[in-house]
């Protein structure tokens, strides 16, 4: 992260709070997901669709933690109220919305949760782009390994949305 710091380490710095922020939301949707599934029934609780949204929870709270670090050792500090956070923090609203204050209706709920992941997404992979750039080989490979469990997230999360579009869509038609 040296590497990619050299050139503008406040700039960084304010691009990883961005990361940040926004990972501190998707820990806030993947919790209220997972208490809407749990509230729903032991069928729901127990089953696989949980266990993989738990471990979705998970990791996004292990690059929170992770991010939290990378900043406190370019000098930063994991709370600033910067200009990149303030920007993510208003475009998310709207999802936060759909998920935390809405009501509890599961396929709505994903479809905001594909949207966070589109957007979650788009963030690592700048920071895999800004890395690249900076020949940050290491900080290139951090930031890699992150985008590709993101990119889990967002897999799972099409196939969520696509399975209850079709529902509502052919329902009480014969599958094709």
């Amino acid at each position: 992260m040296k590497k990619l710091a050299e050139s503008h380490r406040d700039k960084l710095i304010d691009v990883l709070n961005e990361r940040l922020t926004f990972e501190r939301i998707g820990v806030q949707l993947y919790d209220r997901i997972l208490g809407v599934l749990q509230s729903s029934g032991p069928e729901l609780a127990g089953g696989k669709l949980f266990g993989q949204l738990r471990d979705h929870r998970n990791e996004e709270k292990e690059h929170e933690e992770w991010l939290e670090a990378q900043i406190r050792a370019l000098g930063g500090t994991a709370h600033e109220d910067t200009e990149h956070s303030r920007l993510v923090m208003e475009e998310s609203k709207g999802i936060g919305d759909v998920i935390l204050r809405g009501e509890s209706n599961l396929p709505h709920m994903f479809h905001a949760l594909l949207a966070a992941e589109l957007v979650d997404n788009a963030g690592w992979d700048l920071l895999v782009q800004l890395a690249d750039e900076a020949h940050d080989h290491e900080a290139k490979r951090e930031f890699k390994h992150r985008l590709h469990e993101e990119e889990q997230h967002l897999l799972l999360m099409r196939k969520l949305v696509i399975r209850d579009t079709e529902s509502e869509v052919f329902e009480g038609q014969p599958a094709m």
